[in-house]
């Protein structure tokens, strides 16, 4: 069997086990989940030995340091694999809820209602935590799911994998609910992409490139972001102690991943007095500082000319842009134009400049008085999230349970035709 037809037949199988989780009930679908956490700690040691490998293959290929971080696994990290699944277990199902309901004049009873999306496939690269994370909640929205993780988290996503599947066995559960694809051959993608009559559903969590390749290749619906250019808005109105613990927090706190800050600005009333403190508190956590004219006066020294490149780029590491700004109605432009539509912030102690920002700024999150940081399902008390969409249609920002699934109507009557 070559591999189109094994993949074939993978998403034909996920297809019919969809169907069959329509049905599955609240309390079994509970119960397989703790099963799937226990699993995980009881195979804690056949995880970690599957990790290793990936781990050493990928310090042979010299992977940067940030990788290496993404892809390993310890204790910690299998037990928070674990309490995810738990966590997802306590969530509200939100299958089966009725969004609406209504009566019209020939008295029919309408019922929009919320339902499984069916089959979805996710495509990621090397955090070995997002096949345990997307298996749960999948599961629990009542989908199919078929998973197909980098090559270099290859002998990982397997163990965790096999692990939740035997769990998920004991109960009964269909073989093809749960589906990992093991090749690693690069082709496996372009054709999952194009089994468009069993796959409702394509998530790509990664980077700009993989998720470009996906969409361009993809015959199936594609949720994503490209990539997360977030700022924050230090305002004319900012209690300046708060704009500075929020600023390092959004930048500083962990700079690799896609809710950092990638660009400060500040209103050029307080740009003086706040700028210099900030700045070399950023300089003391190796941040470089990328600024406008008026950031290197003020800063005087250590400040790179910043381009118009610079504001479009995502650094995924410790430099920062920083722009002064002359008004609340720049920086909204501002961020309007070069941002990604993931997650912006200002910093204000006026609640009216606050609200016009809110409303103005066209972006899935949006803060007041708040770190950009905060961007993440666990943190929204979703429990695990399957990934951050910057899309307007379906979901926007954080993705977990509701957004998976759709609704479809549900319609009541008492022998009505229609004349």
């Amino acid at each position: 069997m070559d591999i189109k037809q094994k993949l074939t037949k993978m998403a034909s199988e996920a297809q019919q086990a969809s169907r069959f989780m329509h049905g599955l009930s609240v309390d079994t679908k509970n119960q397989v989940l703790m099963a799937m956490a226990e699993a995980l700690l009881s195979a804690k040691s056949a995880i970690l030995k599957a990790n290793k490998k990936d781990v050493l293959k990928a310090k042979a290929g010299r992977k940067t340091r940030a990788f290496i971080d993404r892809l390993q696994l310890d204790d910690k990290r299998i037990a928070g694999m674990a309490e995810s699944l738990i966590e997802i277990s306590s969530l509200t199902d939100p299958v089966g809820e009725v969004i609406k309901a209504w009566r019209v004049p020939n008295g029919l009873w309408i019922h929009k209602v919320r339902v499984p999306i069916g089959v979805i496939a996710i495509i990621y690269e090397s955090r070995p935590n997002v096949t345990s994370d997307c298996i749960g909640l999948c599961f629990k929205s009542g989908n199919s799911v078929i998973l197909r993780g980098g090559s270099e988290a290859l002998n990982s996503n397997l163990a965790i994998y096999d692990t939740l599947k035997k769990a998920a066995d004991c109960f009964g559960i269909p073989e093809g609910v749960m589906n990992v694809v093991g090749i690693a051959d690069r082709r496996a993608v372009d054709i999952l992409l194009k089994l468009d009559n069993y796959i409702d559903l394509v998530i790509p969590r990664g980077g700009e490139s993989l998720i470009r390749r996906v969409v361009a290749s993809s015959r199936i619906p594609v949720i994503k972001h490209y990539k997360g250019i977030c700022h924050v808005y230090v305002d004319e109105d900012a209690d300046l102690n708060k704009a500075e613990n929020i600023c390092f927090n959004a930048k500083v706190q962990r700079p690799g991943v896609c809710n950092a800050m990638e660009t400060m600005l500040v209103h050029q009333d307080i740009a003086a007095r706040f700028l210099p403190g900030m700045i070399k508190k950023f300089e003391g956590a190796g941040v470089k500082i990328h600024g406008c004219a008026m950031t290197a006066k003020i800063a005087k020294k250590g400040v790179q000319l910043a381009t118009d490149k610079d504001y479009h780029t995502e650094y995924l590491g410790l430099i920062l842009s920083v722009k002064v700004v002359q008004s609340l109605d720049e920086a909204i432009t501002h961020i309007n134009h070069y941002g990604t539509r993931h997650s912006d912030s200002i910093v204000t102690e006026n609640y009216n400049n606050a609200l016009k920002f809110l409303r103005g700024v066209d972006s899935a999150c949006v803060y007041a008085n708040a770190s950009t940081r905060f961007t993440d399902g666990n943190q929204f008390g979703m429990g695990a999230e399957i990934g951050i969409s910057t899309d307007k249609l379906h979901a926007r920002g954080p993705m977990a349970l509701e957004e998976l699934t759709t609704y479809k109507y549900m319609i009541f009557g008492d022998g009505q035709i229609r004349t």
